[in-house]
C-alpha cells in the first residue's frame, strides 16, 4: 500500500511538471493570434513586445484545422497526458514539426529520454523557428515554447536539461508532426 502511495505521488508531480491551466474556450471568439501583447525571452533578455507570426487565422479557421486534441494544446496553450503521446517514445531520424503550420522546430538528434512522459530536446533548429515567451499561469513563471511561424503552443522549456545546452524542451506530441529522415 505505501508503494500505490509512492508511485501516486510521483506520478502526480510528472503531471505537474508540464502541466498547464486549462482554458474556458468559448464560440464567441474570433482571436487573431498572428499578433498578441507578451513578455518574449530570447537568449536570456526578457522583453514586453507585440509578437506578430507569419501565419495569421482566426479560431474559427483553426478549430476547422485541427483536431480537437490540438486545437486544445495549440491555440489554447493546454497539455496532453504524460506518457500518453506518440513521439514520447519515438526513436526514428528526422525533423519534428508544428502540427499547426508544418515549421520544421526540433532535429531527433536533439531528442532524450527525460523521463517526464512528454517528447524533450535540448535545442530547438533555429531560435527563428520557435519563440519562448514568459508563462504566469498556474501561480508560477515558466517559459513557454511557441511555434516561430504560427503561434501555436508546442509546450515549456526548463533549465534541467543534459548539456551541452542544459536545457529541456518538453513539448506536446500532439503539437508536433514528423518528417523523416533519408
Amino acid at each position: 500500500m505505501k508503494m500505490f502511495y509512492i508511485y501516486t505521488l510521483l506520478l502526480l508531480l510528472s503531471l505537474s511538471a508540464c502541466g498547464q491551466q486549462d482554458q474556458p474556450i468559448t464560440d464567441s471568439e474570433a482571436i487573431v493570434v498572428g499578433s498578441e501583447d507578451v513578455s518574449a525571452t530570447q537568449n536570456g533578455n526578457t522583453k514586453n513586445s507585440k509578437q506578430t507570426y507569419e501565419i495569421n487565422k482566426t479560431e474559427a479557421e483553426w478549430k476547422k484545422q485541427l483536431t480537437p486534441e490540438q486545437y486544445y494544446v495549440l491555440r489554447k496553450k493546454g497539455t496532453e497526458r504524460a506518457f500518453s503521446g506518440k513521439y514520447n517514445d519515438h526513436k526514428e531520424k528526422g525533423v519534428y514539426t508544428c502540427a499547426a503550420c508544418g515549421n520544421e522546430v526540433f532535429t531527433s538528434d536533439t531528442k532524450f529520454d527525460s523521463g517526464t512522459g512528454w517528447p524533450s530536446f535540448f535545442k530547438p533548429i533555429s531560435s527563428k523557428n520557435v519563440r519562448e515567451v514568459a508563462d504566469r499561469s498556474m501561480g508560477m513563471v515558466r517559459t513557454e515554447v511557441v511555434c516561430g511561424r504560427c503561434g501555436g503552443h508546442l509546450g515549456h522549456v526548463f533549465d534541467d536539461g543534459p548539456k551541452p545546452t542544459g536545457l529541456r524542451y518538453c513539448l506536446n506530441s500532439v503539437a508536433l508532426g514528423f518528417k523523416k529522415g533519408e
